[in-house]
């Protein structure tokens, strides 16, 4: 059994030597390229020399600089850590190898060294995508939701639990203020129907949180474009990145999420039918049970609250840039024309 290797944090511990132990061979150099904005944590691509065998390239993911910044991020970070050692080899979606992980402790220290999907291609979240891409996405979704759909011992993992009437309350309850610094912040940015569609969410948000709690499976939670990432051939393989945000909730919010957030008005009318029905076979391919077509269709209208849920907490709450606003804006732009067109509060 391998040595539990000390715990780094930093860039500057990744040595030749650390990388080895880590990798199980022998690494002569090390140079590491900062990768994204660091507004959560770290993440540096590396290109290693060695011996014969070893990988190119990996990427290490690391706590934020500031310390006090990893103590208040160390949930997040605990949750992508647990979603790869505990539920990945479980399941059945397409996600980045997991190389080595150490952490994470209350003061929010890890280290995850990840596979390099290079030349794989980014989502833009703005920009959108084809009805395509996003039938290969809800597709590697089912593989998500799948393997464990209401598998009671998820429920034994540390961590991981379904909302309940206390999680609901305290969410329904910031979720009010934090609507109306959304809207101050992104003024300009949306229509006033949009702005009255999103004020209509909070007086329904602790219902909508607490119901259908019968269906749960993993939920990535933030399942979008700017976090999944396209063969640079247009082929079908999309893979997904980011786990700090998973929990147990209804499948469909993922769905939802996805397919709101990725398409523009017109063409999510066009395919979104299709696309939740291929979603569906996926899912009966993993076998499983008692859940129709009919079923998914109404869990998919009813799930359309995920994308304000997370939008209006992450934009009133996060590091503000002008593509951040811009971002939120066309996410919160789509969502709500979806709701509208889908009658999501009246199934709510």
């Amino acid at each position: 059994m391998k040595a539990a290797l000390p715990l780094v944090t930093e860039v500057g511990q990744l040595t030749p030597d650390w990388l080895g132990d880590a990798l199980g061979h022998r690494v002569d150099t090390v140079t590491a390229e900062p990768v994204g904005t660091g507004q959560i944590g770290t993440c540096y691509r590396l290109t290693l020399t060695g011996e014969p065998g070893l990988l190119s390239t990996v990427l290490a993911k690391l706590p934020a600089a500031d310390p006090g910044a990893r103590a208040l991020l160390a949930n997040p970070y605990r949750t992508e850590l647990r979603f790869y050692r505990e539920l990945l080899p479980t399941l059945a979606v397409r996600a980045p190898l997991m190389h080595h992980a150490e952490g994470v402790g209350e003061d929010g220290e890890f280290v995850l060294l990840l596979e390099d999907l290079a030349p794989a291609v980014q989502g833009d979240q703005i920009a959108g995508c084809t009805a395509a891409q996003v039938e290969d996405a809800v597709v590697n979704l089912a593989g998500l939701h799948g393997p464990r759909w209401c598998d009671p011992t998820l429920l034994d993992i540390e961590g991981l639990s379904v909302n309940g009437p206390d999680d609901a309350a305290l969410m329904a309850e910031l979720f009010g203020p934090s609507v109306d610094l959304f809207l101050a912040n992104l003024d300009g940015l949306l229509s006033e129907e949009d702005a009255a569609t999103v004020r209509e969410v909070p007086a329904v948000l602790e219902r909508w949180a607490l119901a259908r709690a019968d269906r749960f499976a993993p939920v990535h939670g933030d399942y979008r474009l700017d976090n999944l990432l396209f063969p640079p051939d247009g082929g079908p393989g999309v893979v997904a990145v980011d786990w700090q945000t998973l929990s147990l909730a209804l499948p469909a919010r993922d769905l939802a999420y996805v397919i709101a957030t990725s398409l523009d008005p017109d063409l999510r009318r066009a395919s979104e039918q299709d696309l939740v029905a291929a979603y569906h076979r996926a899912l009966l391919g993993y076998g499983v049970p008692s859940y129709s077509l009919e079923d998914c269709w109404d869990d998919y209208r009813f799930a359309q609250l995920q994308v304000p849920l997370v939008a209006v907490f992450g934009q009133a709450y996060g590091t503000r840039t002008e593509r951040g606003d811009q971002m939120f804006a066309v996410m919160t732009t789509r969502s709500c024309a979806a709701i509208r067109d889908l009658g999501t509060f009246d199934v709510i």
